[in-house]
């Protein structure tokens, strides 16, 4: 029988992928910090408009201002710790499904998973 499972996909950290997700996460910053200027510009141009109620307006567009401020504070946080994780430590990249085959007798595995070190499968855990 063949069945669906969720399998984790793991990386390694070294000091290629310290420095390729520190620029993730550096860039994702600017995009956000883009996103809240534009967010701002349009509240100022649209307010200039008359066609929408001033607080209605700014009530929502603070709330998406303050969506994108939380995801600061959040890439933030994973910049901080990223800088305190040691060498070799496995962090969590994604989930992703596949196609498995069972049968009686096969010990079931709770938690398959990948573990990438630089790009390359270094390991398969829990698909024997």
């Amino acid at each position: 029988m063949q069945i669906i499972q969720t399998v984790v996909v793991k990386q390694i950290l070294t000091d290629k992928s310290k420095v390729k997700l520190l620029e993730l996460y550096n860039a994702q910053m600017l995009q956000v910090q883009k996103e809240c200027s534009q967010l701002q510009f349009e509240v100022k141009r649209l307010e200039k408009t008359k066609n929408f109620s001033p607080g209605e307006l700014k009530n929502h567009f603070e709330k998406e201002i303050n969506k994108r401020k939380e995801k600061e504070k959040l890439l933030e946080f994973q910049i901080e710790q990223l800088h305190m994780l040691p060498l070799g430590s496995e962090l969590k990249e994604k989930e992703v499904q596949a196609l498995m085959e069972v049968k009686v007798g096969d010990a079931w595995i709770f938690q398959p998973a990948i573990i990438i070190k630089d790009g390359i499968i270094e390991e398969i855990r829990g698909c024997e």
